[in-house]
């Protein structure tokens, strides 16, 4: 029986100098990972493509699809070098930044980046080394500011640095990401993850450099993004709460509803949302996490997101399958108890006007009134799945893709168990025919259970979930051993398999209505 997760919720996990070899990647993926992220902001392309290599490899042995995630690292902005090395900052004194690139020492601190020198102002905040280090703009000067430091630490070469109330002149994408970019898109990565946006013209940007080669994932890190969430939303296809950035350019109280917002919002416009970075934190070095970081973890998935993802974890981390077994066994427990689903049902969006909308609430609604096994969708594009996995259902959504390329990506989906399934569907039939076979198969259903089936006329046409069907699987197909040519997840050609024209199935009396 092919393998099935026993939670809704998604594990991602960043492959990194501690997770790329072939057997470690098979092992994080036993241990319960979904979709692997892959961090441009370290390693070469020639790494990454070798992992990427690896990562397909594994799919084809496991015959599950296997989302990958391409992580931009953005314009990060950094200091010069010191003539020691480094400086010590003293709360109250004042130095000054420039961009003049001889090292600097104690009086003056060297900025290659005269454009962002150029966008401060007298009153503006600087922070450095991920915040430790906080000045105040006090004068500016041609190619030059002056800061008082308002909380003074050791500063080292090339720390990061961050300007929390200024929005900064520079593209979310550099020359690096361009490469990165193009380099990702020609090894068939499923999502591209955009670091450091600021507004709505960012996204705008990549999407015509991707040109619908893979969808792009919005990592919320600064606070210009948040004033546009709605509608970088709108315009990105999942969003990431990337809390480290977003923790130093906002004050840390702010986070947690911040969260919370984000993953209604994405919710409620049918995007999947990942909460990233510092969950199990201590497991970089430690076997077991905090009590705090369980709670972390728990809380996102009280809070309805589709993934919790892991960073250094499992990139960099002693404990890499460790970390995604404790990050399993955390949503398995969240989600079995009785309180879960009174919470995610009352955070339900409101209900949308469209006909894939109305088709979708209705499927759940028949569902659970029949008790049905599962959810089946039909899906080119992966639309219809995503409707259904927005109304976070308490029954599993069996999600059949005909193109593999969606099929991974809606790996990363709230509560969907996908199948690469190319063989065409003609007819509803066929459709009802197929759907309780890959549910059986799949361990979803056997004889005499009912399942929901939703999907759009004319078939193989996106974007156009417009039918529901209700069946019952018959003993024909529930105790039919699977054949070689009825297999749905080998992620190899195949012929289209013959149509049983219905008669393995007992439809029920739902109207089939098309557009």
């Amino acid at each position: 029986m092919v393998s099935k997760r026993e939670r809704a919720t998604k594990i991602v996990a960043t492959l990194g100098p501690a997770s790329s070899s072939p057997e470690m990647i098979k092992a994080l993926y036993e241990a319960g990972v979904d979709v692997f992220r892959l961090n441009f902001s370290h390693g070469t392309q020639e790494n990454h493509g070798r992992v990427l290599g690896a990562v397909r490899a594994l799919e084809k042995e496991v015959g599950r699809p296997i989302g990958v995630l391409a992580d931009l690292q953005g314009p990060k902005l950094r200091l010069g070098r010191f003539v020691d090395g480094f400086i010590n900052l003293t709360a109250g004194t004042t130095i000054r930044f420039d961009t003049d690139t001889a090292p600097g020492d104690e009086k003056r601190v060297p900025i290659p980046h005269p454009e962002i020198l150029e966008a401060l102002h007298e009153g503006s905040t600087v922070l450095l080394d991920d915040g430790k280090v906080r000045v105040r703009v006090v004068k500016k000067g041609n190619g030059y500011i002056e800061a008082e430091v308002i909380a003074g630490n050791k500063l080292s070469n090339n720390k990061g640095f961050n300007v929390p109330d200024v929005l900064l002149p520079v593209s979310a994408l550099t020359d690096k990401d361009r490469s990165d970019l193009f380099f990702a898109l020609d090894l068939g990565v499923e999502w591209i993850a955009l670091s450091f946006v600021q507004r709505p013209e960012d996204v705008i940007e990549a999407k015509e450099l991707i040109q619908g080669r893979a969808q792009v994932n919005l990592k919320l890190e600064k606070p210009q993004a948040v004033e546009h969430l709605t509608r970088l939303t709108e315009l990105s296809d999942s969003i990431m709460v990337a809390r480290g950035d977003l923790g130093v350019e906002l004050s840390l109280p702010e986070i947690p509803a911040l969260q919370k917002r984000v993953i209604r919002e994405s919710r409620r416009l049918g995007k999947p949302v990942i909460v990233a970075t510092q969950m199990l934190e201590s497991m970089i070095s430690a076997p077991v996490p905090t009590r705090a970081e369980v709670s972390d973890v728990a809380t996102a998935v009280y809070d309805g997101a589709d993934a919790v993802m892991l960073s250094a974890e499992s990139a960099a981390g002693q404990y890499p399958v460790e970390a995604v077994a404790m990050m399993d066994q955390i949503i398995k427990q969240v989600e079995r108890d009785p309180g879960y689903r009174a919470i995610i049902e009352s955070q339900r969006p409101d209900a949308g006007h469209s006909v894939a909308d109305a088709v979708t609430q209705a499927a759940y609604q028949a569902a659970l009134s029949i008790d049905a096994a599962a959810i089946v969708t039909y899906t080119l594009s992966g639309t219809t799945t995503l409707h259904a996995a927005r109304e976070r259902p308490r029954i599993p959504i069996v999600g059949i893709a005909s193109q593999l390329s969606t099929a991974r990506r809606l790996v990363m989906s709230y509560g969907v168990h996908v199948v690469h399934a190319p063989e065409e569907i003609h007819t509803f039939g066929e459709m009802a025919t197929k759907a309780t076979q890959v549910t059986v198969e799949h361990g979803f259903a056997k004889e005499g259970d009912k399942i929901a089936i939703t999907a759009g006329v004319p078939f193989a046409t996106p974007g156009t979930t417009n039918v529901l069907r209700l069946v019952t699987v018959d003993k024909s197909i529930a105790t039919r051993k699977p054949r070689p040519e009825d297999k749905t997840d080998t992620l190899r050609p195949r012929a289209a398999a013959k149509s049983a024209g219905g008669a393995a199935v007992r439809s029920m009396p739902v109207a089939d209505k098309a557009d």
